[in-house]
């Protein structure tokens, strides 16, 4: 719920999303994770995807310092 998103997310460029999640994504640019949850058309299986890829980024920023 409270798991902030990027500003800057790029949702096409996630592998895993459908096209039309990751349209809807970038029109309503939900604040955090809950708030996208929220949208819809949006799946458990794409929100799954969404904070998996936030994870990963983050885990990526924090390795290279």
């Amino acid at each position: 719920e409270s798991l902030v998103l990027p500003d800057d997310i790029d949702y096409g460029a996630i592998a895993g999303l459908s096209n039309e999640i990751s349209g809807t994504l970038s029109t309503m640019r939900p604040r955090t994770l809950g708030a996208a949850a929220r949208l819809s058309g949006i799946t458990p299986a794409s929100l799954t995807t969404l904070l998996s890829y936030v994870k990963r980024s983050e885990s990526l920023v924090k390795t290279m310092g």
